[in-house]
C-alpha cells in the first residue's frame, strides 16, 4: 500500500526466486484520490480484504498465477491482512507470512508504555480509520485476527521484533499463543535487538532465508 516506483527489496527478492509478486493499491491507499482513500475508512478486515482477494482472483484470471500455489504476505498493517486474508479466504491462500502484525486492533486504542503512538492518534485517527473502541466495540472484537485464530489453518511464518514501539509484541504473542491453543501453531521467529522492522543486516538475510525456505516448502 502506497507503493512508489523504486527499489522494493522484499518483492524484489521474492521475484529473485520466480515468484509473481502483486502489491494492490486496496481501498484505503493514498495518493490515488480522496474517493479510494475513504472508502477504506472503517474497513479494517472488511472490503479493504475483499480488495485483496479480488486481486487474486483476477491475477489467476489474467492466467498469471497458479491459482493452488498463492501465499498472502505482509508487514504491520499488511501482515493484519495477511492474518485477515488466512481467516476470511481459507481456499483462497495456501500459506502466509506475517511480521510486526497488528493481530487485534484494539490493543491500539491501549495506552502502553512502549508504545510511540500518540494519545491524539488513539483519540481521533484511530477511531475515524478504524473504528470507535466504545460505539464499534463489536465490530472491532469482530475484525480482530486473534479473534478467529481458530479459524487460521494455513501454516503461518510469524514474525516480530521484541523492541517493537509501533506494533508491540504482545500483538504476536497473543495470536502465537491462541493458534497454539487451537493446535495450529505457527512457525514462530523473534527478533530481540529489532523494532518494527529490520534494520539489522544480518536480521534481514536471516529473515530472507527463513521465507525462501518457508515459501518454497509450501507452495512445491
Amino acid at each position: 500500500r502506497g507503493g512508489y516506483w523504486q527499489w522494493d527489496r522484499e518483492a524484489q527478492f521474492l521475484a529473485s526466486r520466480g515468484y509473481v509478486v502483486i502489491e494492490p493499491e486496496f481501498r484505503g491507499s493514498t495518493g490515488y484520490g480522496r474517493q479510494l482513500f475513504q472508502a477504506g475508512l472503517r474497513q479494517w478486515g472488511r472490503s479493504m480484504q475483499d480488495d485483496l482477494a479480488d486481486t487474486v482472483r483476477w491475477a489467476v484470471a489474467q492466467g498469471w498465477v497458479d491459482g493452488q500455489r498463492v501465499c498472502i504476505a505482509g508487514a504491520s498493517y499488511g501482515g493484519y491482512a495477511t492474518l485477515m486474508g488466512l481467516v476470511r479466504d481459507p481456499g483462497l491462500y495456501r500459506c502466509g507470512v506475517a511480521w510486526m502484525a497488528v493481530s487485534d486492533p484494539r490493543l491500539l486504542f491501549q495506552w502502553q508504555w512502549l508504545s510511540d503512538q500518540s494519545d491524539e492518534s488513539r483519540q481521533y485517527s484511530y477511531p475515524a480509520l478504524i473504528g470507535d473502541p466504545v460505539a464499534d466495540a463489536a465490530m472491532l472484537t469482530d475484525i480482530a485476527a486473534v479473534t478467529h485464530a481458530a479459524r487460521i489453518r494455513a501454516p503461518l511464518l510469524l514474525a516480530h521484533g521484541q523492541m517493537d514501539r509501533r506494533v508491540p509484541v504482545v500483538h504476536a504473542e497473543k495470536l502465537r499463543d491462541a493458534m497454539a491453543a487451537a493446535g495450529r501453531a505457527p512457525e514462530w521467529l523473534l527478533y530481540p535487538d529489532e523494532g518494527h522492522g529490520w534494520q539489522k543486516p544480518a536480521n534481514r538475510f536471516d529473515f530472507a532465508r527463513r521465507m525462501e525456505r518457508f515459501l518454497a516448502e509450501q507452495l512445491k
